[in-house]
């Protein structure tokens, strides 16, 4: 464990040791959808959720909440709840976005794959062993960037889980249930439920992630102009999901 950590312990037991390098970690936190079937031990959501908290916010308000739901008949519930939901949504976005046509009538196609990878993860929604709803809770009317003082603790929470050999996704399908989760959870009507995080051992692996390339992604002096030193390392794989790239790699 680093000097700069060894002082955080509870009774003696000290935060989790990193398992990864910081700028590894970051550079191989990937989405992680399927999950071992085993719970997180409260220790390690304890050190996950500590590492979450020391998130910067605006004003150094800390207005992010976390609600953390493993096991419970209450937690069940939320689970099923936003799963329900999570099934019509992708079923909506599988039709909307042609994910059957084109090169996904290729099993092997990069489409396909996510396809499967979405649909398996929503039908056992609810097997998900840790469900995280990442809260704001406002102090002035919603403005554009009030995010800021939430998603980087929600952030925060993955480059933790990833550091102790965990897995997470954050998706928006709670929104369609929002008053539901609300009245189940006791969260108070002003709170923004700002995102729903799965979260537990992964049953595949994490990275590296596959990007688009940093040239197209990183401006100079000018908007579409990359820098010189924009250039990703030699090996580097990249995405071919979103809109066409200008680069064929």
């Amino acid at each position: 464990m680093s000097e700069s950590i060894s002082h955080y312990s509870w009774a003696g037991e000290p935060l989790a040791d990193d398992q990864i390098g910081l700028l590894a970690g970051i550079c191989s936190t990937r989405a992680i959808r399927r999950y071992a079937n085993e719970p997180v031990p409260e220790k390690d959501l304890r050190d996950i959720l500590f590492g979450a908290t020391r998130a910067p916010s605006g004003s150094n308000r800390q207005p992010f909440r976390f609600v953390v739901l493993t096991d419970s008949a209450r937690a069940r519930q939320a689970k099923a709840l936003i799963g329900e939901a999570a099934r019509a949504l992708w079923a909506e976005k599988f039709k909307r976005d042609g994910y059957a046509e084109g090169s996904g009538g290729d099993a092997q196609s990069p489409k396909a794959r996510m396809a499967r990878t979405m649909d398996q993860y929503v039908q056992g929604f609810e097997k998900a062993p840790v469900l995280i709803l990442p809260c704001l809770v406002r102090y002035r009317e919603p403005t554009p960037a009030e995010g800021g003082s939430v998603y980087p603790a929600v952030q925060n929470l993955l480059l933790a889980a990833r550091a102790i050999g965990y897995g997470g996704v954050i998706t928006g399908f709670h929104h369609q249930v929002d008053a539901e989760l609300k009245a189940l959870l006791d969260i108070p009507e002003a709170v923004f439920i700002a995102a729903t995080v799965t979260l537990g051992k992964p049953a595949g692996k994490h990275g590296p992630v596959r990007r688009r390339p940093m040239a197209e992604l990183v401006y100079g002096d000018q908007w579409s102009q990359a820098p010189d030193w924009a250039i990703d390392p030699p090996g580097t794989r990249y995405t071919r999901a979103g809109p066409p790239t200008k680069a064929a790699t």
